[in-house]
Parts: C-alpha cells; structure tokens; sequence
C-alpha cells in the first residue's frame, strides 16, 4: 500500500496544483478526474470501483483529519489511492466549500453508458431533463438512491454531473447507482420506452394528478420519471414524449414545490406503489 506522506506536501507541488485545477469542468473533462470532498463522500469513493479499478486516485488530509478519520484513510491506502498530509491552506485551496472538513479525494470519473442502464432493465430512473442547478442535481441523485432507483440519467443540456456543488449535494451517492450523462432526451425515453419503462413527466400543470395516479394502481410497473429546468419546467415537445404528465397535488397554499422536492415525492410514490402488492417488486424486497 502506497505510504502516507510523513510532511505535509509543498502548496506549490504538482500534485496540489493538478488537484486545484478539477474545479473547472474543462480540466475536469480532460483529466476524467473529479474531487469528493468530506469524509462520507471520501469514504464511499474509497470503497467504490469500476470494472475493479479503485475509483480513489488520490487524498488530501489534514493531520487531524487523518487522525480522526483513520478509517477512512487505510480504506483510501486499501484501494492504492496515493494520501498526502496537507496544511489546512492547502486544502482549503484545493477544496471549494467555505468550511472545508479536512478530506478531499480526486476520483476517477464513473458514469455509466446509457446502453447499460437498458440493458440492466431498470424498474425505477429519474432523468433530468436541462436541469441546470449542480445542487438540485446531486439532490435528485440522493433521491434517487434513497428511494431504490436504479438509474439516473442526465440528459445533454443538464449541468455537470462533477460539479464539485453536485458531487456535494448527492453526499456519497454518486458512487451508490449508475448514472449516465449527455444522452438527448429524446434518446433516454426512446430507450426507456424499448425496455419496456413508463414515463412520467413531472409538471405542475399536468393533466394528471399524482394521488389519483395512486389510487388507480397504475405506478406499479418500470417507471421512469423526467424533471425539468428549475426555472421554466419541460418544454411542451418533452411533455409530449411521455406516457403522462403528472403533476404534484398542492393542497395548501404554498405556489409550487421545488425540483428536488417535487423529486423526492414522485420517486417514493414510485417506489411505494412498485412495492406493493402486485407491483413490479417483491413487498420483501430491500
């Protein structure tokens, strides 16, 4: 296993300077490398692989941080990740989070080809559709995985699945489910459509009302749910690529809901329904 290092590394390495750089989406795409920052998304990059290739390339640490976390940093020396001791001005110039917490990893980039997500015959996917916010983003993706999705997919004019915000926000969850990127949305519920998954677009002007979906038992099969822009929703020839258009019921006053919360109440009724008797899940299932 790769040693730690027994002085904190220079803020003028390579290393450091290579590391700073992933803040930027085009180093990002250019290197295919990402930071995870904080110790349960380091924890989960340490423990994830790709075709058995570590996902881990590299770790930042404080010394207290090493110390405390000790655990997470034999995971890191575990998957051959190279960890360095580094002054707290360092990662701070690495991390981009006000209050950095000690840890950031740099991580092989780990999308999944749409083709697979199919050919896995998924029962439940969220897919974002030009959404542009990396924290609604990496919200979404956490719901997803929270609710037993199998898939998220991103379509080509949403935001960067590796924006260090993103990455942030699904708190470990990236490395929890496949998600594919840059797949036209036309493309996603085409495919979707072929293996067999019905799709429901998310719009608060609907014609179809989440509850009454529900009670007509008719969300228990493969299921694939399409949000949109934060700002202006789907489109109309979106829409109109669904099975349904279905909206979230409002019985207070509040105006709308926001796109993550909207996510989370489609996705567990979704999960509820596919659970229950005569779903497409066993009620067993976990």
């Amino acid at each position: 296993m790769p040693p730690v290092s027994p002085d904190p590394i220079s803020p003028r390495s390579a290393r450091v300077s290579a590391a700073r750089r992933l803040a930027k989406r085009n180093f990002r795409g250019k290197d295919r490398l990402f930071l995870a920052e904080g110790p349960q998304a380091v924890r989960e990059a340490a423990g994830h692989r790709v075709d058995g290739t570590p996902t881990l390339v590299e770790l930042f640490a404080t010394a207290e941080a090493a110390e405390r976390y000790a655990d997470i940093i034999g995971a890191a020396r575990d998957a051959g990740a190279r960890v360095h001791l580094a002054s707290e001005d360092v990662i701070a110039d690495i991390s981009t989070t006000v209050t950095p917490q000690g840890l950031v990893g740099v991580c092989r980039f780990l999308d999944t080809p749409f083709e697979e997500i199919l050919a896995a015959r998924p029962q439940l996917v969220a897919v974002l559709a030009h959404v542009r916010d990396p924290g609604n983003a990496g919200t979404v993706l956490r719901c997803a995985d929270a609710a037993g999705a199998e898939a998220v997919v991103l379509t080509d004019a949403s935001v960067d699945l590796y924006n260090p915000k993103a990455v942030r926000a699904s708190v470990g969850s990236h490395f929890h489910l496949p998600v594919a990127v840059g797949v036209p949305v036309e493309r996603a519920v085409e495919g979707l459509k072929d293996a067999g998954v019905r799709i429901l677009a998310a719009d608060g002007a609907g014609d179809r009302d989440l509850d009454e979906e529900l009670d007509k038992g008719s969300m228990g099969g493969p299921t694939a749910w399409v949000f949109g822009n934060e700002a202006w929703g789907l489109p109309e020839e979106t829409r109109a690529l669904a099975d349904a258009v279905v909206r979230v019921p409002i019985h207070g006053k509040a105006e709308s809901l926001n796109l993550a919360t909207a996510a989370a109440v489609c996705l567990y009724a979704s999960a509820r329904a596919q659970r229950a008797s005569g779903g497409c899940r066993s009620v067993t299932q976990s």
